[in-house]
């Protein structure tokens, strides 16, 4: 790659004989030149939950902040300086941004140096790697593995208005979450009931089905069933008072009269 950018050197040096204000357009000469380096760096980011866009513009002004930092005087190779200078801004990004709640920074370092190593991990052994195995790859304790795998969670969320990605919709990802079921606080009424549902009659227990659970019309079942409307209300009257006896004992209770 310093081959590939071997005349930048040149540029440096025409900048540093052309002094600070007629530099400048060779400075932004230089930057342009050397956009694709920044490119390249953020694509070796990208896949780790930060939009790729976002990782070339952290990138981009990590290789303005190499230029302008880079002394020509000093001879050394302005790729070697600019790659860590790149790479160390985009971990910045990582590590200060992108997080749902206050995490320490070690943790936030961690959680990255276990994301950068997994791919190479399941990449060695053809599947995901243990805990044991990460920490072994990266002389860390398995504690310390599982600690940095529940900072991840951390990691900033998602807003429920960004398009749904990778399932050809273009909806926002609100749309396609479940409500709360109303149902779900009749659990436990539904549990109690059903030994008692359990020992009805079949067209009993049809009727109650099309009725409280199917959301059919007295008619409506009275139609399906061929019988008459008003027989389908008496069963219904019938069949639920047993039930509520049955449920609140009211039906072996003595009365006041005995």
């Amino acid at each position: 790659m310093t081959d590939d950018y071997a005349d930048v050197a040149v540029l440096f040096e025409r900048a540093a004989d052309l002094g600070a204000g007629d530099g400048e357009s060779v400075r932004e000469e230089i930057i342009a030149r050397c956009l694709p380096l920044a490119e390249h760096i953020a694509r070796r980011f990208s896949g780790r939950g930060e939009p790729y866009d976002d990782l070339v513009q952290v990138a981009r002004l990590g290789l303005v902040n190499a230029v302008d930092r880079f002394d020509v005087g000093r001879g050394s190779d302005f790729v070697s300086f600019a790659v860590p200078t790149i790479m160390g801004e985009v971990r910045r990004h990582f590590r200060d941004t992108g997080w749902a709640m206050r995490v320490p920074r070690r943790m936030k370092e961690l959680h990255l140096r276990i994301t950068k190593a997994v791919p190479a991990l399941s990449q060695r052994y053809g599947r995901a790697p243990t805990a044991g195995e990460i920490a072994a790859e990266l002389g860390i304790g398995v504690a310390e593995v599982s600690e940095g795998l529940i900072a991840g969670s951390a990691y900033r969320t998602t807003s429920i208005d960004a398009p749904v990605a990778g399932r050809g919709l273009d909806v926002p990802l609100v749309e396609t979450l479940g409500a709360e079921d109303d149902s779900l606080e009749m659990v436990e009424e539904f549990t109690a009931v059903a030994p008692a549902l359990a020992r009805l009659p079949e067209r009993e227990r049809t009727i109650l089905a099309l009725r409280f659970y199917g959301s059919l019309t007295q008619t409506q079942i009275a139609d399906r069933l061929g019988i008459s409307q008003m027989h389908v209300s008496r069963i219904l009257s019938r069949t639920l008072r047993d039930l509520r006896e049955e449920l609140t004992g009211d039906r072996d209770r003595p009365t006041a009269a005995n």
